[in-house]
């Protein structure tokens, strides 16, 4: 597993160069600090985590509300049309083509739990029109590749992750990491058009991903020539449409007759276990990274990342501490999420434990941070989501999906820079 292997390597090199400051430089406290901060770093992990909790249970309440009012089944409607364009080896009859929509739909709702068991049924319902069983089909690695793209309409771990650590708008990252994910989306779609030959100039195809691209380039555009409307779009654009989608899944349940209040507390107790669950997660990538930064191997390849980019002329260098959130991604959203809460313990938190940072005044998000939240929520684990879905019918020759997932990969969080230096630059 390439995730243990890198864990292994954090330790292994954070003692090779703490031995080697003790030998050669008489750094006589360097374990002292290394010991130190992989204690610090699991109560951390552990605050946060209990951080966490009210945040996921607000939105797990919200998204089972949206759920039970049927708007996975809107969604699917809504994507139907382009779904049979992308997948002409699947007739429009087949199951599939419903497990596959449901799925996608789930996942722009965050519906993790909805969305990996109707993802499984899809490739189980692909495998069925599979002749070499042990080598991926076209549709499958499409399948793949929409899902490792991550498209998502809320990020609701992020929101809880920052709002756990006192920052004063959460919800201000809510239009930036919607542009980065559609921007990770469309780059999976473009490169399988070139690996299946698939006409993106279809007039369905065009209408859904032309409208979807002059919305979001067009935003784009409009914050450049005015920066100072980001702060404006971000935050009451932002906020009045994550209010809509509130109000309008409350009104879907209502028009299905469904007990509101029932369903959110149901959603609210999976949101908790959600929580609890996530700590062995976070603590794991937390302690690693706490002595590869106690070290100082950490802090020397920052650096020296941008002291290359001062040379080549690139002065705007917060994105370079952001990327060990972006280089973790594509192998483990838990380990993006702990890189992410590093940073900010380091960054914005400057090494104070959260309790006392809870005790002041609500924070303001640092760059790099911003930065580090929008690839954090550009893309989905391109490793696990494939190590998952292919495993699950025993295809070993998965031909081109890791290149595709990891050209969408590049792309999303290329865009999170980008658009966080339009956004809050």
């Amino acid at each position: 597993m390439v995730l243990n292997r890198i864990w292994i390597a954090m330790f292994l090199i954070s003692g090779i160069v703490a031995f080697s400051k003790l030998i050669f430089w008489q750094d006589y406290f360097i374990f002292d600090e290394m010991v130190k901060s992989l204690f610090d770093s699991a109560e951390t992990g552990f605050n946060v985590a209990l951080g966490l909790t009210g945040m996921l249970c607000l939105w797990m309440g919200i998204m089972r509300i949206g759920e039970q009012g049927g708007a996975v089944k809107i969604l699917t409607r809504l994507v139907a049309p382009l779904f049979t364009r992308l997948f002409p080896s699947v007739p429009k009859d087949h199951p599939a083509v419903g497990s596959m929509m449901m799925n996608i739909s789930a996942n722009m709702l965050n519906l993790d739990n909805a969305a990996t068991p109707m993802g499984l049924k899809a490739m189980r319902e692909l495998q069925d029109l599979n002749d070499q069983k042990e080598r991926a089909t076209d549709a499958q690695i499409m399948f793949l590749v929409l899902n490792t793209s991550g498209l998502t309409l809320i990020p609701v771990s992020i929101f809880a992750l920052l709002s756990s650590n006192h920052f004063a708008d959460p919800t201000q990252m809510f239009m930036p990491i919607l542009i980065a994910t559609y921007c990770a989306t469309l780059a999976g779609l473009i490169a399988m058009s070139f690996f299946q030959k698939i006409n993106l100039f279809h007039p369905i195809v065009l209408l859904y991903l032309g409208g979807f691209s002059v919305v979001v380039f067009g935003l784009l555009a409009y914050v450049k020539n005015d920066p100072g409307s980001a702060e404006y779009i971000s935050k009451v654009g932002g906020n009045v449409i994550i209010f809509l989608i509130i109000i309008s899944f409350i009104l879907l349940a209502v028009r299905k007759k469904i007990n509101v209040y029932s369903t959110f507390v149901d959603g609210a107790k999976e949101g908790f276990d959600i929580a609890i669950s996530i700590i062995p997660y976070l603590i794991v990538i937390l302690a690693a990274i706490a002595v590869l930064r106690g070290s100082g191997t950490l802090d020397a390849v920052l650096f020296g990342i941008k002291e290359f980019c001062i040379w080549a002329g690139i002065t705007a260098t917060e994105w370079v501490d952001a990327l060990p959130v972006g280089l973790m991604k594509p192998l483990s959203g838990g380990g993006a999420r702990g890189a992410l809460q590093d940073l900010i313990t380091t960054v914005d938190h400057h090494g104070q434990p959260l309790e006392v940072i809870k005790a002041g005044p609500k924070l303001a998000m640092s760059m790099p941070t911003k930065i580090a939240s929008a690839m954090q929520g550009s893309t989905d684990t391109t490793f696990y989501v494939l190590a998952l879905y292919f495993g699950s019918v025993k295809i070993t020759n998965i031909r081109y999906a890791i290149a595709a997932g990891l050209i969408a990969d590049l792309a999303g969080l290329t865009a999170a820079i980008i658009v966080s230096y339009i956004f809050f630059a």
